[in-house]
């Protein structure tokens, strides 16, 4: 739909064709780009397991060439929803007539809420030194504005304490950063970002980062995770019916945001999390990253870093890394997340390794076999060739030194790619891995701004 408002503000008219089931979707999108009136041609079957693709492309034509012989849409700006003004009162009464109305509007995600009252949505306003109308981003697929104040609001909602609401604001422009991604979030895979945590403010603001970190349990990790979602539901617009923009397959539930380690860290002599996206130790830092899926935690034993690594390569590198690798090959983007327990991590390091041998001997065990990764894409509909883009320098040359479909290649691009965070039970030997999908949630860093009068 996108390329279709290119075309037609070239004076070109277009047919978008699109699959069963997203043709509501594809209108809602090219109305909120300003062209509700887009041909759209809809494709009659689901198209890697028709059995009559030659039929189905057949009933194509008519709807082609009508939506080709007619005048170029007409387009009207940029489509945004109207925003309400701040502090309207859009509901008054009891708690359970504010959540019925709430839920009536699509402001739910099923859970109660907390009702964001003027008086609570100043509180947390309170804590930031910026202009509570001011427009922090603009989040697709609705091309609507985050300001200071729905941030606030969606804050509320999600039971945040007001303390948190720096931490808010800079979660909302890591996910308005082009590079993120955010318009590819309602995807057929059910992708659900992770908000990661690096810095003094972890354990300022009272966030758990070891036993049970990334279950749901405490204040900050749960309510944080559930803002993000809350967020991309009001403001960006991803809803489940009765909504359009969210076409997951099954989907998941929102990541509690995870905390990294911090004194753990500081112990091992390694750097944190925040330093490895090109900030200062003692900077607070937040990136969220979006998420295809997770492990099982995998146990890993030993007395040298191979033989503690050995088994992670196994349970987390070959089990998703390597089998969900072909997005990221595709789109030339692939994150791969690692959780290391302190159990785990302290050994490796006494062993004078550093971040980058681990994330070096990742890299170099992570392997799949190239017609794995070909049948993969093909069974998800896209054309995927390791000799055709090593040739167009889409990858290194490494990926085509020969034709045959046995061979195997690294799962991930770069070593430098890995991302690792230590965090979780410092009595177990325990790690967990997180895949990041290639066309979605590329990780996004940024520094958390000081609170008022701070």
């Amino acid at each position: 739909m996108r390329a279709s408002v290119v075309a037609e503000r070239a004076g070109i008219r277009s047919v978008s064709i699109v699959g069963q089931g997203f043709a509501e979707l594809g209108r809602a999108v090219g109305a909120v780009l300003g062209a509700p009136h887009l041909a759209i041609a809809v494709y009659p079957d689901v198209l890697m397991t028709d059995t009559q693709l030659a039929a189905s492309v057949e009933s194509l034509a008519d709807d082609i060439i009508a939506g080709l012989q007619r005048s170029p849409a007409s387009l009207n700006g940029s489509g945004a929803p109207p925003d309400l003004p701040d502090r309207a009162v859009v509901a008054s009464g009891t708690l359970d007539e504010i959540e019925e109305a709430f839920e009536q509007f699509g402001w739910s995600d099923g859970l109660p809420i907390v009702p964001p009252t003027v008086e609570r949505v100043q509180a947390f306003l309170r804590h930031i030194d910026r202009d509570p109308a001011e427009a922090i981003g603009v989040l697709l697929p609705e091309n609507a504005e985050a300001t200071v104040w729905n941030v606030a609001v969606n804050g509320v909602m999600a039971g945040c304490r007001p303390e948190y609401m720096p931490l808010l604001v800079a979660i909302v422009e890591a996910i308005a950063d082009p590079v993120f991604q955010l318009e590819n979030a309602g995807s057929t895979s059910g992708l659900e970002p992770l908000v990661i945590v690096s810095g003094p403010i972890g354990e300022r603001l009272g966030f758990n980062s070891g036993q049970g970190v990334t279950r749901i349990g405490r204040r900050a990790n749960t309510s944080v995770g559930r803002f993000l979602r809350l967020v991309m539901r009001n403001v960006a617009g991803f809803r489940i019916p009765p909504g359009t923009h969210d076409l997951a397959t099954f989907g998941a539930n929102f990541n509690v945001a995870l905390a990294e380690d911090d004194v753990a860290v500081r112990a091992l002599g390694w750097p944190n999390f925040a330093m490895d996206r090109g900030f200062d130790q003692t900077e607070d830092v937040v990136t969220v990253l979006g998420s295809l899926a997770t492990t099982h935690t995998a146990p890993a034993a030993g007395s040298t870093p191979e033989e503690l690594l050995r088994t992670l390569v196994e349970e987390i590198g070959q089990t998703l890394w390597a089998k969900g690798s072909w997005t990221g090959l595709y789109w030339g983007i692939l994150h791969p997340l690692l959780v290391l327990s302190p159990a785990i991590a302290a050994p490796i390091r006494a062993s004078g390794w550093t971040k980058d041998d681990v994330r070096q001997y990742l890299w170099e065990h992570t392997r799949i076999r190239v017609e794995t990764v070909e049948r993969s894409a093909r069974a998800d509909g896209a054309a995927f060739s390791f000799s055709r883009w090593v040739d167009e320098g889409r990858l290194p040359r490494e990926y085509a030194t020969s034709n045959d479909p046995d061979r195997e290649v690294p799962a991930i691009l770069s070593p430098d790619d890995i991302l690792i965070v230590v965090a979780g039970n410092p009595n177990r030997n325990h790690a967990m891995g997180y895949l990041q999908h290639g066309g979605y949630g590329s990780p996004v860093s940024k520094r958390i701004g000081p609170a008022r009068g701070s």
